[in-house]
């Protein structure tokens, strides 16, 4: 710790954003106010430390400020004033880190790499206490389902609470393992911790990431890995073989049978959240893109939601012509609860705590960003996805690569910048992993 304490003093006094930015992703899963007095106290130290020769243009910033300005504009056309003025606040991440990006001395490739690193510890040191409570949790009620997931809206078991939400734990995770997965000379703490990492990204059982988790280090092993092409066959056959055996765990395999059984027939019953006479059918994939109207005793599997949802915005698109100009910033939420209407979907019981379909968003950022700013703000997206992956090919950098891939296709299931901390850490990561990276004592690029 003292060595690490004297590291981070030394960056700072080289560059004085380097704590407060470390200060940011270290407090992403904490409460909301602790992450906004570590921006804060970035913003204000940028603007104390700023220098005229420190700005330069960089065309990867300006696209997450436009899209905010875009999203400002829209005040002028939303249907829905009141909750566009209130998204403007959460959504400022996109424009004070660019800025804080812009006006601030430039990162090395150095200390970028040590905020991932401390990024990553600090990833080690959650994912053991959201086990040790688990693992206390359990001795004390007896509930497997302490160590998947998150909690509902009607209990709070799960392995982390359903405000911070697995999905984004797992993002968080997964870029920890990568770092420690390409870190060079590992120990026996560092193949310990890739043990604990790996299985808590599966324990998380978001099953779009355990995927993509999967595919990646699927790359890895054919593209980069440095042994021979014997051994790597091997080695990939014996990782198959592992990930097959964990898709027998309970509450994982019973995510992915879910999704499975909701392709293949329409109305299975859902053994899951029956009660008694009071049957719950799970909807199918067809069903979902076909059906006139649905029953309020019909559950939408994860797929099949987000079939419905994309159903809805090409209807909600057509019906009021917002191809360029979408609904404003955040202004889709009362179309998609006017559907919710029109199709009879389940609409929620305050006395069980259960929440409705229709205040659901649309489980894709894609979709999302579409419907509220139009065309204009999903390409401005696309835009940063694209130089995003660029970047990560140009620099031959696995761990950006990662970060890269792992966003696009989190956005086909999660509207991950509708969330504070899906902002904050998205942004942060973008900038960082984007940045020219002067070496030490060289010119700017």
């Amino acid at each position: 710790m003292k060595n690490v304490f004297h590291d981070i003093k030394q960056e700072t006094q080289q560059n004085k954003t380097f704590l407060p930015l470390l200060l940011v992703v270290w407090s992403i899963p904490l409460p909301f106010a602790i992450n906004n007095i570590a921006l804060g106290l970035l913003l204000l130290t940028s603007i104390i430390t700023f220098r005229k020769e420190n700005i330069s243009f960089k065309r990867y910033l300006i696209y997450p400020i436009t899209l905010y300005l875009l999203m400002c504009m829209s005040l002028f056309w939303s249907i829905d004033y009141e909750d566009t003025k209130a998204s403007l606040l959460k959504e400022i991440p996109l424009l004070l880190l660019p800025l804080v990006f812009l006006i601030s001395k430039e990162f090395t490739k150095a200390q970028r790499d040590k905020v991932i690193k401390y990024f990553s510890y600090s990833m080690v040191l959650y994912s053991l206490y959201f086990l040790i409570r688990a693992a206390i949790r359990f001795s004390i009620t007896g509930d497997q389902r302490v160590f998947f997931y998150h909690g509902e809206e009607n209990d709070d078991y799960g392995l982390v609470p359903k405000l911070l939400n697995a999905i984004h734990v797992s993002i968080y995770v997964a870029i920890a393992f990568f770092y420690f997965f390409r870190k060079t000379g590992k120990k026996s703490l560092d193949y310990a911790i890739l043990i604990l990492l790996f299985l808590m990204v599966f324990l998380l059982s978001s099953k779009n990431i355990i995927v993509v988790f999967t595919g990646l280090l699927i790359v890895h092993y054919l593209f980069l890995a440095k042994v021979s092409r014997k051994m790597r066959l091997r080695n990939l056959i014996l990782f198959l073989l592992f990930i097959c055996s964990l898709s027998f765990i309970g509450k994982i395999r019973e995510r992915f049978l879910i999704e499975y059984e909701t392709n293949m027939a329409d109305s299975t019953v859902n053994d899951v959240i029956s009660k008694g006479n009071d049957k719950v059918y799970n909807v199918s994939i067809k069903q979902a893109l076909t059906n006139e109207t649905f029953k309020p005793n019909d559950y939408f599997p994860g797929t099949a939601f987000r079939v419905y949802q994309f159903r809805i915005f090409i209807e909600l698109i057509k019906e009021n012509n917002t191809f360029f100009t979408g609904f404003g910033q955040d202004g889709s939420y009362k179309k998609i609860k006017e559907k919710a209407v029109q199709y009879n979907l389940y609409m929620g019981n305050a006395s069980n705590n259960f929440d409705g379909y229709q205040n659901k968003n649309f489980h894709n950022q894609y979709v999302q960003i579409f419907a509220d700013l139009g065309v204009f703000g999903f390409l401005l997206l696309f835009i940063m996805l694209v130089h995003n992956v660029r970047k990560a090919l140009k620099n031959k950098d696995f761990v950006h690569f990662a970060f890269a891939i792992l966003m696009i296709s989190l956005f086909l299931t999660e509207s991950f910048l509708l969330r504070q901390r899906g902002v904050v850490f998205f942004t942060t990561m973008y900038c960082l992993f984007n940045s020219g990276f002067l070496m030490p004592n060289s010119p700017k690029e």
